[in-house]
């Protein structure tokens, strides 16, 4: 068994960037792609908890699922075959919980590239995985 190498997708040029980085430059590695829905970005209601309707839960799978999608053809023009998990939570909370829990030797994420107050306000999920991570880890710009 390989090299266990977890990347994060968003749909964005970036982790697209990211995946075919990680297929191409660790041969021999197993690989999982993970996609976080972020219930924040939909959040409605009270301070008390995300609420949202059956129907926006089942919109959000299945964009999630269609991002998952997207990875599974990046991989296959690399003939490589990449397992695929789909979590509900906060991105960078989500991506170090996985890889402790998963046993990931490395994590490779693209990077937004933000710079100046639109970071400091936005922050940045490649930078607190990075600061978090148990491993090591990759951004790909």
């Amino acid at each position: 068994m390989g090299e266990q190498i977890l990347v994060p997708v968003d749909r964005s040029d970036h982790s697209d960037r990211a995946l075919e980085y990680a297929v191409g430059s660790f041969p021999d590695a197993d690989f999982t792609v993970l996609h976080v829905i972020n219930p924040s970005s939909y959040w409605y209601g009270n301070t008390d908890g995300y609420i949202y309707s059956d129907e926006t839960e089942a919109w959000l799978r299945r964009q999630g699922e269609a991002v998952l999608e997207d990875a599974q053809r990046t991989a296959a023009e690399y003939d490589r075959e990449i397992r695929t998990e789909l979590k509900l939570g906060s991105p960078a909370r989500t991506i170090t919980e996985y890889a402790t829990a998963h046993g990931i030797d490395h994590i490779v994420l693209g990077s937004h590239g933000r710079d100046g107050v639109s970071r400091i306000l936005l922050g940045s999920v490649a930078e607190t995985v990075a600061r978090r991570a148990p491993v090591p880890v990759t951004i790909v710009r």
